[in-house]
C-alpha cells in the first residue's frame, strides 16, 4: 500500500470512527431522554376516585380561611399558586404570624408523592391533608370544631353530598376532597418536555450540556430522577441545620438531618431553597453540591462530595434547570359558600 493509499485509508477510518462515536452518543442521549417522559395520567387513590365534584369541593376547602381558628388562614395562605404553590419565604408563617421551623414545600405534582412533609411523616395525601389544619403552629383549628364550622355553612352540605353521596361532612370526606384537589395541581409542559418529545431547538445548547452534566459528572440524577426529578427518598446533603428531619420523626440517629428530595419542576420560581430556606438562589444550590455540602456530619450522604464543576458547567446546569419552568394556567379562586345563604 502506498503512502497516499495509507493516508486515504486512515482518513476513512477516522471518519467512520467519528460516525460510530456520534451515533453512540445520540443513542445514549436518547436513552437518557426516555427516562424523563411525562406520564399520561394522574395517579389516583383507589378508595378516593378523582371526580369533578370531589375536586370542586377540595378546592373550596383549600381556599377557605374558615378552616382556621383565626378565620384568616387557609391552606392557600402557605401553598399560594402565585408562588408555585409555596409562599416565597425562607420559613413558613403560621398561626398568629409566628415563624415556623421549616419552609413550605410545594404541592406541585403532589399526586406523585410517595410520602408527604419534609420528614415524610404522612404516607398519603389524605393523611397529610388534615395535619396543617389542626397543628397549633399552623391553622390551629381543632378538627371537631372544623366540622362544626363546615356543618354550619349551608352550601357545604350540598357540596359534600354531591362529592361523596351519603357520607356526609366528616374528617374522612374533608381529607379526601382536599387530597383530590391537590392531585390536580400538576406542572404544565415545559421547554424541557418539548425537547424530550423531539423539538430539538426547544432548549439551548448550554441547557443540553447542563442536562448531560446533571446525569453525568454532577450526578444530580442519583436523587433527582424521573419526570418529576425526585427519588422520593431522604438524604443529608450538608445543609446548615440543627433540624433532625426524618431522623427526628423516626427516632433513628442514622437518619438525622435527612429530608425528602423535592421535585425540581418550576424550580426557578421556588426560591429560597431547602427545608429551611438557607440557599437563596439556584447558583447557591449548585455551589452547595459543588462544595460537597456546607458542613460534614456522620449522616452526610456518601453521594455528597466535591464535584469540581467550573463556572461554565455551573452555568450550564442552571440553564438546564430553568428549562423545567412551565407556563401554567392561572388558578381562578373558587366562590365559597356563604354562612348566611340558604342551602341550595
Amino acid at each position: 500500500m502506498t503512502i497516499k493509499q495509507k493516508l486515504s485509508f486512515s482518513i476513512l477510518l477516522g471518519t467512520a470512527t467519528l460516525a460510530v462515536t456520534s451515533a453512540a452518543a445520540s443513542e445514549s442521549l436518547a436513552s437518557l431522554k426516555a427516562q424523563y417522559e411525562r406520564p399520561d395520567s394522574i395517579p389516583e387513590n383507589p378508595g378516593n376516585p378523582l371526580t369533578p365534584e370531589s375536586i370542586e369541593l377540595g378546592k373550596a376547602l383549600f381556599f377557605d380561611p374558615r378552616l382556621s381558628s383565626s378565620g384568616l388562614m387557609s391552606c392557600a395562605s402557605c401553598h399560594n399558586p402565585s408562588f408555585n404553590w409555596e409562599d416565597g419565604l425562607a420559613l413558613a408563617t403560621g398561626n398568629e404570624h409566628k415563624k415556623l421551623g421549616r419552609s413550605t414545600p410545594t404541592i406541585l405534582n403532589a399526586a406523585w408523592n410517595e410520602v408527604s412533609f419534609w420528614d415524610g411523616r404522612a404516607e398519603t395525601l389524605e393523611e397529610q391533608a388534615l395535619g396543617p389544619i389542626e397543628a397549633s403552629g399552623e391553622m390551629n383549628m381543632p378538627l371537631d370544631e372544623m366540622l362544626e364550622v363546615l356543618r354550619s355553612i349551608p352550601g357545604y352540605e350540598t357540596k359534600f353530598e354531591r362529592a361523596y353521596p351519603e357520607q356526609g361532612i366528616s374528617l374522612e370526606t374533608v381529607a379526601k376532597a382536599l387530597a383530590n384537589f391537590q392531585r390536580t395541581i400538576v406542572s404544565g409542559e415545559a421547554p424541557f418536555d418539548r425537547w424530550i418529545q423531539g423539538e430539538e431547538d426547544a432548549i439551548s445548547k448550554d441547557a443540553i450540556a447542563g442536562f448531560e452534566l446533571f446525569n453525568g459528572k454532577a450526578a444530580c440524577v442519583k436523587c433527582h430522577s424521573g419526570w418529576n426529578f425526585t427519588d422520593s427518598s431522604f438524604h443529608d446533603i450538608g445543609v446548615l441545620t440543627q433540624d433532625k428531619g426524618r431522623g427526628g420523626f423516626l427516632g433513628f440517629d442514622s437518619m438525622n438531618h435527612t429530608f425528602k428530595t423535592p421535585n425540581l419542576r418550576n424550580i426557578e420560581g421556588r426560591a429560597p431553597y431547602m427545608h429551611n430556606g438557607s440557599e437563596r438562589t439556584l447558583e447557591d444550590v449548585v455551589q452547595l453540591y459543588n462544595e460537597g455540602g456546607r458542613t460534614h456530619r456522620d449522616t452526610l450522604s456518601p453521594d455528597i462530595r466535591p464535584l469540581h464543576l467550573n463556572e461554565s458547567e455551573v452555568r450550564q446546569i442552571i440553564a438546564f434547570l430553568k428549562t423545567l419552568t412551565s407556563d401554567d394556567q392561572e388558578m381562578p379562586l373558587p366562590l365559597l359558600p356563604s354562612l348566611y345563604a340558604t342551602n341550595p
